[in-house]
């Protein structure tokens, strides 16, 4: 049997589906996010890595910018970004490394749970800091997978006990920068010395057990991914043990929560 290699790239290219796995408990924390930063109204902000949408619509929801812009690589998802902000949001397809901006042009620079899927974060950060004006405000939030992020984390835990193999794509183990240490020297590495490190914790509440375990199932990001490429006798192992290992009120409601770690600066 050939030697299985983790992907090289992670699939995220249907907005619906990834809603449905990720972006609903992105919103919770975008919500928070975007209050918690207290950004005075009528500023220019650039959301990087913006996914579907669920940071736009809270900036303007919440924070009454003068302009917004957004980018991300995947043009399936810029579509469903532009879609969901009723097209008030500037969304273009873009790299976070290589942003279509001038010089000084923002007020607030953020991003959600993106940064540990670029490459080079601390260039990133750095290209953030050139299209920010002096003084601008740069933020981000990332999910802490190793730890709180409960729902993943039982997740990978189960898989890599039936299968070694999926130790190498637990988002725990291939983003060290998603804990307070690494991330907070990615931002004094990019010349933002001294960043604020906080969190933000959420409820995750599934329906019952298929809520949980559909999304898993559709190929949206690393764990996804890897249930699509296993076997159908591998992938109700999987499902069975998930099963029986996750707990359940009396309604059949699976409760957990999910931690993200946020960093913030001045440019």
């Amino acid at each position: 049997m050939a030697e299985r290699q983790p992907h090289s790239e992670d699939s995220w290219n249907e907005g619906t589906d990834y809603d449905q796995f990720m972006g609903r408990w992105s919103r919770l924390v975008a919500a928070r996010f975007v209050a918690d930063l207290a950004i005075p109204a009528h500023k220019r902000w650039l959301d990087v890595g913006c996914g579907t949408g669920a940071l736009l619509g809270a900036i303007l929801e919440a924070a009454e910018p003068s302009f917004l812009a957004g980018v991300d690589p995947s043009t399936d998802f810029v579509t469903a970004a532009s879609e969901s902000t009723d097209m008030r949001a500037d969304v273009r397809t873009a790299f976070g490394e290589d942003l279509p901006f001038g010089d000084d042009e923002f007020d607030v620079v953020v991003s959600g749970i993106a940064l540990n899927f670029m490459p080079d974060p601390v260039a990133a950060l750095q290209e953030w800091r050139r299209v920010a004006a002096p003084g601008a405000t740069i933020s981000v939030y990332l999910w802490d997978y190793r730890g709180a992020m409960e729902f993943l984390r039982s997740f990978w835990d189960i898989a890599s006990d039936l299968d070694p193999f999926a130790e190498s794509l637990d988002e725990g183990v291939r983003f060290p920068l998603c804990q307070p240490e690494p991330l907070a020297s990615a931002f004094v590495s990019a010349g933002m010395a001294h960043p604020t490190i906080g969190s933000i914790e959420v409820p995750t509440v599934f329906a019952d057990f298929n809520d949980y375990w559909l999304p898993f199932t559709h190929g949206q990001g690393p764990a996804p991914g890897y249930v699509t490429d296993l076997p159908p006798d591998a992938r109700e192992r999987l499902r069975s043990a998930l099963r029986d290992s996750l707990e359940t009120d009396q309604e059949g409601r699976i409760h957990m929560q999910a931690r993200a770690w946020t960093a913030s600066a001045t440019s």
